[in-house]
């Protein structure tokens, strides 16, 4: 049977995400003025918002599951819209990979 895959019929909510979005790469543009300390480079170069330990963005509050910039959030943020065609391919890839699966053992 093939995993379930988020429909635009079947809206979902961020508090009952695994919040994969805020867990790709954001690359940080000039103009966002992020503060330094929220920022790192790539091996390439790119500024990018730095993530923790856990691979979340740092910018996240994980107390309350949302962005503790979120007024001043990078451009590539402000167009990731929930529910969107974007986050609907994320979160069914996502599921995709992290989908229980039936082990097959060959013998």
């Amino acid at each position: 049977m093939a995993p379930a895959r988020v429909t635009q019929d079947a809206v979902p909510l961020c508090a009952r995400c695994d919040a994969v979005c805020c867990r790709l790469t954001v690359v940080v543009q000039p103009e966002d003025r992020i503060p330094a300390h929220l920022t790192t480079f790539t091996e390439a170069g790119l500024e990018v918002m730095a993530r923790d330990e856990e691979g979340w963005c740092v910018a996240v509050d994980s107390a309350h599951m949302r962005c503790s910039i979120y007024d001043s959030r990078p451009a590539v943020c402000r167009r990731f819209v929930m529910s969107g065609p974007y986050c609907l391919d994320v979160r069914a890839d996502h599921s995709d990979r992290t989908a229980r699966r039936v082990p097959l053992r060959l013998y």
